[in-house]
């Protein structure tokens, strides 16, 4: 299960990544304590004042509490007197998340700043990045994820996928999983790996739950979502994958050598390592598990539609528990 610090301050001029960060949020808040854990204060109710009083308030909720609170960019420092108070006794298992979607002089107070880290909370900046910054930018992210990109590359990627810093991180991420850490990336790994095609979104996905990594499917589901992608086209593809590594399982364990396997698999070589290594470390009768799991899932989502939280939560859940094993 994911681990929640007291207080969190979201804020920056990237209004999309900081909506994505909130519906993230509002997900895994749902997953951990149900749709009664969660107290969101928006528009003329957000307020110092009541979200004090919220957090000030006994409650007989089960489990971890979560306040939502957006549009703090509006607050000044002189109105979070008794939200500073608040904080400062803020209880173990309530978790508060203030929202700023700066722009111009709309920003959030640097008092709240301070007392969102004197509470033992995290202050996350979402800015936007210039053009003519992004390759820079995207070597930096590629360095923090141990992988080695050179300028041409980064601007080949760029070109490839398109300049939205969100889609870029998720195909540096997807990168990651396919090249393992320390790998130098080229322009034949970014043609062929990072294709804008719902197969190979969904395949990652997949391969992160063969892994058994439980929280790298969780943002990865919860980002694929809120790129737009609907859950019955991910469950689809993802059914696939899983039938191809239980197919791999099963070849592994009537005792057939695993570079005659490796033969068989259409991907990337290094892709295919990591597959047999996953199939053979879950089972043939744990992925025939996970199958049945994604069938029933992909059965109760036909109903068409982008799909609510409920139907997140749903999927999150069953994901995290094919994920474990």
């Amino acid at each position: 299960m994911p681990s929640f610090k007291s207080a969190y301050l979201i804020h920056g001029d990237d209004h999309g990544r900081i909506a994505e960060r909130r519906r993230r949020l509002r997900t895994l808040a749902e997953t951990e304590s149900g749709t009664q854990g969660i107290e969101v204060f928006e528009g003329d109710a957000a307020t110092p004042e009541a979200v004090a009083a919220a957090l000030n308030a006994l409650t007989f909720a089960i489990g971890r509490r979560f306040i939502v609170v957006d549009g703090v960019e509006r607050w000044t420092d002189k109105q979070l007197d008794p939200l500073e108070a608040a904080l400062k006794e803020i209880p173990p298992d309530t978790t508060v998340t203030f929202f700023a979607r700066e722009d111009g002089r709309a920003k959030a107070p640097k008092r709240l700043h301070d007392a969102v880290k004197k509470a033992g909370g995290d202050i996350s900046s979402e800015e936007s990045v210039k053009p003519w910054e992004l390759p820079k930018w995207l070597i930096a992210r590629a360095r923090e994820l141990d992988l080695q990109l050179e300028p041409d590359t980064a601007r080949a990627l760029i070109a490839h996928v398109g300049d939205r810093q969100q889609r870029l991180l998720r195909e540096l991420e997807k990168l990651a999983l396919y090249a393992g850490k320390g790998a130098r990336v080229d322009g034949s790994m970014v043609e062929e790996l990072t294709a804008p095609s719902a197969e190979h979104k969904a395949w990652s996905l997949a391969d992160t739950i063969l892994a058994g990594d439980a929280a790298a499917a969780t943002a990865l589901y919860l980002t694929l979502r809120s790129q737009g992608e609907r859950l019955p086209g991910l469950l689809y593809w993802m059914s696939q994958r899983v039938r191809t590594a239980h197919e791999v399982a099963v070849a592994l364990e009537a005792g057939v050598p695993a570079a005659q396997v490796k033969r068989t698999l259409r991907m990337p070589s290094r892709a295919a390592d990591r597959l047999i290594a996953d199939a053979g470390r879950a089972g043939a009768a744990e992925l025939q598990r996970t199958i049945e799991a994604l069938a029933e899932l992909e059965l109760a989502s036909r109903g068409g539609g982008s799909g609510g939280a409920g139907e997140d939560t749903a999927a999150l859940l069953a994901i995290r528990e094919a994920a474990h094993g």
